[in-house]
């Protein structure tokens, strides 16, 4: 028992410092250091997420990962040389790209002059180090329980604000490109992201590591507002070290008569949580979610999403796929809430996982919690092996069993892909599968 205790006690001083270490580091003073101090003893109460804890059941953190690493140092000029490399890789075709290097904004390796009019970025060290801007200290405010979302809020050390005017269509998709090139070390980005009435827009959120970057831990949270009658396509693709931790945390709220298409990607990684909170706030709002996991080796990736149907005549389609190679391990939890006033919702959700190997691993949660009475919802859940009357079949017409292979998991990833509207980020995303495929 004294062992027990003194552990506790020497896991509760590792927390506290973290945060001590940090705070000559974090912008923002007034009351941003009052929020992230808040934030953080929110984080310090409840820990490390665990598998007590039912949204975090399959994803044990404390079992994962034990604790949270020292924050990474600013990045100087050697690391802003090898994070261009991996920038020049990432890039998706005629994107405007913003670059964040070990928690920062890179001015210097994004294109910010090649914005379009009615787009406004800013950092977030910059509005939060602005004594003028104290009324926005709430960019840091964290707005839900999870502790990781507060830990991010407390430690958050930049990030972008990102603002669409009313009625622009931007015609160039806006990628954020996060890159690690540290060892051992942690950081955290929050963004923000609005557009306005009638606006349309496209934002790709890339997780790359550059030469030598490893066991390092990322903590990434987006807050999105898609004003009414607006349109966004949001794409997130994970395409960590091998030895990487990638949590990362969305927080969207869709206005009147407006629609979010998301998707989402993990093929790398060793840890990997994305997790997803969609409120469908106004009337007639639209909603398409899809993503695909990708997992080898001892591999854990993990999405969670929860769609919020807080108002009436609401549409919303989740579709998520995951490729299971080795003794990789696929978590997927989506559920769809439907208040009582929310009448004529119209929900789906679907997950199927494809087990290339006897020692992979799916767990699959999908969940309707209906308080309405006249709504269409439903929800399925598949697992299984490939076909091999169909490996057989393209066999026997000169394709090698990889080969073969290859191209059934081409087919089954390709559903969920195929939602992704701009041809553009679809082919982008295609590449990332192709690697992962190559690399089996």
């Amino acid at each position: 028992m004294k062992q027990v205790l003194a552990r506790e006690a020497d896991a509760g001083r590792a927390k506290s410092n973290l945060f001590t270490a940090a705070h000559g580091r974090l912008p923002g003073c007034g009351p941003v250091a009052h929020i992230r101090a808040r934030a953080f003893e929110a984080y310090e109460r409840a820990g490390l997420p665990h598998r007590r804890i039912e949204a975090w059941k399959y994803t044990d953190l404390c079992a994962l990962i034990g604790e949270v690493l020292p924050l990474a140092p600013r990045p100087d000029a050697a690391a802003l040389v090898r994070a261009k490399s991996s920038v020049m890789q990432a890039a998706a075709d005629q994107a405007v790209k913003l670059v964040l290097v070990d928690g920062i904004f890179a001015p210097e390796l994004s294109d910010v002059g090649s914005l379009e009019n009615g787009v406004d970025v800013r950092s977030l060290r910059e509005i939060l180090e602005n004594p003028a801007n104290s009324a926005m200290a709430g960019l840091v405010l964290s707005t839900t329980t999870d502790a990781m979302i507060s830990l991010n809020a407390a430690m958050a050390t930049d990030g972008l604000v990102i603002t669409i005017a009313e009625g622009r269509a931007i015609k160039r998709s806006i990628q954020i490109v996060h890159v690690a090139t540290s060892l051992s070390v942690s950081d955290f980005t929050r963004s923000y992201l609005q557009l306005g009435k009638g606006a349309h827009a496209a934002v790709v959120e890339t997780f790359v590591a550059a030469d030598g970057a490893s066991r390092y831990q990322t903590n990434d949270a987006i807050i999105v507002l898609v004003g009414d009658e607006a349109s966004l396509s949001y794409i997130r693709v994970a395409a960590d070290a091998a030895d990487a931790v990638n949590l990362s945390s969305g927080i969207i709220v869709v206005g009147t008569r407006a629609s979010l298409n998301l998707f989402s990607m993990t093929c790398s990684g060793s840890i990997g949580r994305y997790q997803g909170f969609v409120t469908l706030a106004g009337e007639g709002s639209r909603l398409s979610a899809n993503g695909v996991n990708l997992i080898r080796e001892k591999q854990h990736a993990d999405t969670t999403i929860v769609v919020d149907h807080a108002v009436p005549h609401c549409m919303s389609r989740n579709k998520f796929h995951a490729v299971v190679d080795d003794c990789g391990r696929s978590v997927f939890q989506g559920q769809v809430v439907v208040r009582p006033a929310s009448q004529k919702t119209d929900a789906a959700l679907m997950t199927r996982a494809l087990l290339l190997s006897d020692q992979a691993e799916a767990d699959n949660k999908p969940e309707l919690e209906i308080l309405a009475d006249d709504v269409t919802c439903g929800h399925g859940s598949t697992s299984g092996a490939l076909d091999t009357s169909l490996i057989f079949y393209l066999r026997a017409r000169g394709l090698s069993e990889k080969d073969a292979q290859a191209l059934l998991i081409r087919a089954f990833i390709g559903e969920p892909i195929e939602e992704i509207p701009a041809g553009n980020l679809r082919e982008f995303v295609t590449a990332r599968a192709e690697h992962w495929l190559r690399a089996r």
